[in-house]
């Protein structure tokens, strides 16, 4: 049983390890994707700017 026990605490400390590599990675991504679309925000306006008008429609027609 102790065996078992410290497998159980091994295996509890690699999940926990993997959900923070997978947070870090996921705020990453998420950090470079703010950054790619403000960066064609800059160089497209007028693509951008009907962008935000078709999100301001969805955002207006939305029903909870």
């Amino acid at each position: 049983m102790p065996e078992r026990d410290q497998q159980d605490r091994e295996q509890r400390r690699e999940q926990e390890e993997n959900d923070a590599e997978r947070r870090r990675r996921r705020a990453q991504f998420l950090r470079e994707l703010h950054e790619a679309k403000a960066l064609r925000d800059r160089v497209q306006p007028r693509r951008a700017r009907a962008a935000r008008m078709r999100q301001a429609m969805r955002m207006r027609s939305f029903r909870w």
